[in-house]
């Protein structure tokens, strides 16, 4: 089957969540000071993405996918429960801005360090980043082919982290 016979699901994910699908997405987020990773299978030709936005939690019930080393921890497992093999895996990290407008801290620094942190500690093989800077990032990940696009922004609005609103049927 060609890849333009294929349809692909559309979904937009929030912060705190991770998104693996078996089959083909695109996956949109938005983020700030937040972080994404993408996680590609090269011979499966699959992947998932998460968005957090904290670095880490030591606390067993605080144990969720809004922080970094829960969620990028989580998503490599999923994909390897899936099928997938590390030496298979790579990974795209996304976001962790600063703006001192907005904060006087840099979290976006410690979610950048903690999903390499994961990563390096699972060896998955980063071939990409797009981080740090001052401006926010709508995202689109395609999990069939690994493609990624980038938009970074001055300021986000409400209509970027609704983008599917009109193309949902109710």
């Amino acid at each position: 089957m060609d890849s333009k016979d294929i349809t692909l699901t559309k979904y937009m994910l929030k912060p705190g969540f991770i998104y693996v699908s078996s089959r083909p997405a695109v996956v949109s987020t938005v983020l700030g000071s937040c972080v994404a990773v993408c996680v590609y299978d090269t011979t499966r030709n699959t992947g998932g993405m998460n968005h957090f936005q904290k670095p880490k939690t030591t606390s067993q019930v605080n144990s969720t996918a809004r922080y970094g080393n829960v969620s990028t921890l989580a998503l490599i497992n999923i994909m390897l429960k899936g099928g997938s093999k590390p030496e298979n895996l790579e990974a795209q990290i996304i976001g962790g801005s600063y703006n001192p407008f907005f904060s006087d801290k840099d979290i976006g620094k410690k979610n950048i360090k903690a999903a390499k942190k994961i990563l390096k500690k699972k060896n998955v093989k980063i071939v990409s980043e797009d981080t740090g800077g001052e401006k926010g990032r709508k995202v689109i990940f395609n999990t069939l082919n690994n493609e990624l696009a980038v938009v970074k922004v001055e300021t986000l609005r409400e209509c970027d982290w609704y983008p599917y609103r009109n193309a949902r049927i109710n």
